[in-house]
């Protein structure tokens, strides 16, 4: 069996997005378990309906997955407002960080910046990840200078 060039060709040409939409999802969302419904119920026999068990299981999954799919939200949620709240306790602290290119950096967190999905700590200038902290402890402390003439 002899493979045409132009199969083979046709074979390569195609573009690498095409291929990825063709791969399908791996798990089902709440609309596509709604679609499955949706179609089960219109395409159902009218002499044999559903038995009201297995409707009323479906229905017990479909509630299980939207219950399992708000819980991710709120999880996501505390997660991130418990990050702000940690990241609010290093203010006045001295940190240690590494930056993108692997720098480490020492100073006082001056700010917390929440603008972002993760909040950031501003340290003499610079924001910084507060996933890249290292080492947190109290900030130097500083003698005061005596008044001339004391």
């Amino acid at each position: 069996m002899q493979i045409s060039s132009a199969a083979t060709q046709s074979y390569s040409s195609v573009q690498p997005d095409a291929v990825q939409a063709r791969i399908p999802k791996q798990t089902l969302g709440q609309d596509d378990f709604l679609k499955l419904i949706t179609v089960q119920l219109a395409h159902q026999d009218p002499l044999k309906p559903m038995e009201d068990t297995a409707f009323i299981a479906q229905m017990a999954q479909f509630t299980s997955l939207e219950q399992t799919t708000q819980l991710s939200k709120e999880f996501a949620s505390l997660r991130a407002n418990s990050e702000l709240s940690a990241a609010g306790g290093l203010l006045g602290r001295q940190v240690t960080v590494s930056d993108a290119k692997g720098n480490v950096v020492t100073g006082v967190v001056s700010a917390v910046d929440s603008t972002t999905t993760t909040p950031r700590l501003l340290i003499d200038g610079a924001l910084y990840p507060y996933a890249s902290v290292t080492k947190v402890e109290l900030p130097p402390v500083v003698e005061p200078v005596p008044a001339a003439g004391t």
